[in-house]
C-alpha cells in the first residue's frame, strides 16, 4: 500500500490523471493535479513547460507521476513542434524541476506506441512476442517523442539520482479504435475484451501500476516496465496466433465461443503481437485484475467486463471537436 505522501499528478484532466486522484484522494493522501485544461482533479491550471507553475506545484511534493502528454490521436491536429514542446521539453522541465524540488520518485507515463514499427512482423511472421528488451523502432512523432522522454528520465536518473520508473502501457482508453475495419466488425465491448488477450488494461490496473512504481522507485532506482493485461498466452503460441487466433483461445477457455455467441461477438482471426508484462508484475509487486480471464467470468454473471473506475471516469475523447465518422483523425 503506498504510504500517504504529498503527490503532483500531470495531465489531471485525462483518463488516467482523474483516475490516479481519485484513488489517491479517496485513500485520504495529499495529491495535487496540473493540466492545461481546469476540472475537480485540476489544482494548477498551466502548461507544463511553464517553471514558475511547476515550482508552485511542486511545493511540498515528495512523489510525481507525469501522465500529461500529447498522444497519438493529436499527430493529425498537432505539429512535430508542438509533440517535441509537450513531450520533451515539458517532461525535461518537470524533470528539473523535480530534482530541484527534492522529489523523492519519478513515474512516467509512456506507452507500447514507442516499440512502434517493432510490432508489426511482416506477412507470415509468426506473432511478436514484445518484452522491455525489444528495440523500439518509432514510426511517428509520439512514439519518437515519448522514447526521448524516457531518456531524458534515464539522463537524470544518472545524473541526479531522481528514482524514476517508467510504465509503458497498452491500451486502456475507453473510446471507439480507430480502425474503420475494427469499428464496421466488432462492437467496442467485443474488441476490448479480445484486446485483453494480448494489448489492453483496464484503468483500474494502469492507475493501480503507477501507485505500485511510485512505492517502489526508491528501491529500483530506474526501470522501464510494459504494464497490460497478463497475458495468457505462451511464446511458442506465436504462430498459431497468428494464423488462427480463435484456435489458442479455444485451447486455453473452451467456455468463450458460447459466452461470444450470445453476445453476437467474435474472436478476432489473427493477432500480430503480444505484450508481456511479466516484469512489471515481479519488479513492482503489481497483479493486474482485469484479465481476459475475468472478463469472461464477468460476462458469465451478466456484468461488463470493465471496472467501476473506468465507468466513472468514462470516455474523454482527445479534442474539443469531433470527426464524423471515426473518433479522430487518422
Amino acid at each position: 500500500m503506498l504510504r500517504p505522501m504529498r503527490t503532483l499528478v500531470t495531465g489531471s484532466t485525462g483518463h488516467l490523471g482523474e483516475g490516479l486522484l481519485r484513488i489517491l484522494r479517496g485513500r485520504g493522501g495529499p495529491a495535487v493535479g496540473l493540466d492545461l485544461l481546469a476540472s475537480p482533479f485540476t489544482d494548477f491550471v498551466g502548461s507544463i513547460e511553464d517553471r514558475s507553475l511547476l515550482r508552485g506545484a511542486l511545493k511540498d511534493v515528495r512523489a510525481v507521476i507525469h501522465t500529461a502528454t500529447l498522444h497519438k490521436p493529436h499527430v493529425r491536429t498537432h505539429t512535430r513542434q508542438a509533440f517535441v514542446d509537450t513531450n520533451i521539453a515539458g517532461t525535461l522541465a518537470l524533470l528539473e524541476e523535480s530534482v530541484a524540488a527534492g522529489v523523492e520518485r519519478f513515474v512516467f507515463t509512456s506507452t507500447t506506441s514507442a516499440f512502434g514499427r517493432a510490432l508489426s512482423p511482416p506477412s507470415g511472421a509468426p506473432a511478436a512476442w514484445v518484452t522491455e528488451d525489444v528495440a523500439s523502432i518509432p514510426k511517428n512523432i509520439y512514439g519518437a517523442t515519448k522514447t526521448a522522454a524516457e531518456d531524458l528520465c534515464e539522463l537524470v536518473h544518472r545524473d541526479e539520482g531522481l528514482p524514476c520508473l517508467i510504465l509503458r502501457t497498452s491500451r486502456f482508453f475507453p473510446e471507439d479504435d480507430d480502425s474503420a475495419a475494427i469499428r464496421d466488425r466488432y462492437e467496442g465491448d467485443n474488441a476490448k475484451v479480445n484486446e485483453l488477450l494480448y494489448r489492453r488494461a483496464d484503468l483500474e490496473d494502469i492507475v493501480s501500476a503507477h501507485l505500485a512504481a511510485v512505492e517502489r522507485a526508491p528501491r529500483r532506482g530506474f526501470g522501464k516496465y510494459i504494464v497490460s493485461a497478463t497475458t495468457p498466452f505462451a511464446r511458442e503460441d506465436v504462430r498459431a496466433l497468428r494464423d488462427n487466433a480463435p484456435s489458442v483461445v479455444r485451447r486455453l477457455f473452451p467456455h468463450y465461443e458460447q459466452l461470444y455467441a450470445d453476445r453476437g461477438w467474435t474472436m478476432f482471426p489473427s493477432v500480430d503481437r503480444v505484450y508481456d508484462s511479466a516484469r512489471a508484475s515481479q519488479d513492482l509487486q503489481w497483479t493486474p485484475r482485469w484479465t481476459f480471464a475475468y472478463a469472461l467470468t464477468r460476462l458469465a454473471e451478466g456484468k461488463v467486463a470493465k471496472s467501476e473506475l473506468a465507468l466513472t471516469v468514462g470516455a474523454k475523447g482527445y479534442h474539443a471537436e469531433s470527426f464524423e465518422g471515426e473518433p479522430y483523425p487518422t
